[in-house]
Parts: structure tokens; C-alpha cells; sequence
């Protein structure tokens, strides 16, 4: 977190200093771009718990077990912990966006893989809203 608050401000490491220091603390500035990515992941977030909540009061149900249970108790807490969800993730993946994961993928490519699935799942739920429309 501290490269996060501070490095955005006064970045000094743009870069790990040696090879061998290839750990996240190595880097206190991160490229704009990840911000771009996080910050369209979250919106998709928010557009999705909101399109969840309009398709669940036309009688869909929420496919995924975990958050059907929050969402049965409050549609606050479900919002809540559905956003909070996604912006820890973000923010742990945005941190490793330069690391490989499992030696081999680059964890930006899992961002932008996330952004994609969100990307769908929205225009799905989209898709979904105008049928109950016409119906």
C-alpha cells in the first residue's frame, strides 16, 4: 500500500535496481495505464451489482452461490462486499502488474483478462435486461 500512496507522488524506483530484485517493493511507481485498467474494472463492478439488483427484483437469480447469500440479507451489504471484493483484487493485481505469475503470465495479462470478463458479463446482463423488456 505504501507504493500505492507514496510512490504515486514522489516516485524514486521506477524499476527494480539489480536483477535479482524482482519483488513487488522493488517498484514505487506504476504505469498509468494499471490505474486506467483498475479504475474501469471497479465501474464495470459498480454497473454490474447494479444490474444484478435491478435483474434479481424482475426474478433472476444470482448465479454465484457466496454472493447470493449476501445479497439475501441486504442489498447494501451485497454492494458493499461485491465492490470491496473486486477492489482488493484490483488493487493486489495492479501491485504485481510486472511480476510473472506462476513463472510464465504476466499479471497484466490476468487485468485485462478480468476487465474482458466484466466487459461481457455486463453486456450479457444487458442482453438479459432487454429480454425481460420485451417479454
Amino acid at each position: 500500500m505504501r507504493s500505492l500512496l507514496v510512490g504515486n507522488v514522489n516516485p524514486r524506483r521506477r524499476g527494480p535496481r539489480r536483477a535479482r530484485d524482482g519483488s513487488i517493493a522493488a517498484t514505487d511507481w506504476h504505469e498509468p495505464r494499471w490505474l486506467a485498467v483498475a479504475l474501469v474494472i471497479l465501474l464495470l463492478s459498480v454497473a454490474d451489482a447494479l444490474l444484478t439488483l435491478t435483474l434479481v427484483q424482475h426474478g433472476a437469480l444470482e448465479a454465484n452461490p457466496i454472493m447470493a447469500a449476501f445479497l439475501s440479507r441486504d442489498a447494501d451489504h451485497f454492494v458493499a462486499v461485491k465492490i470491496g471484493l473486486t477492489a482488493g483484487g484490483v488493487v493486489l493485481l495492479t501491485l504485481v502488474a510486472k511480476v510473472r505469475a506462476f513463472g510464465r503470465l504476466p499479471v497484466s495479462v490476468i487485468l485485462y483478462t478480468v476487465l474482458t470478463a466484466y466487459a461481457g458479463l455486463i453486456a450479457y446482463e444487458v442482453w438479459l435486461l432487454r429480454t425481460i423488456a420485451n417479454s
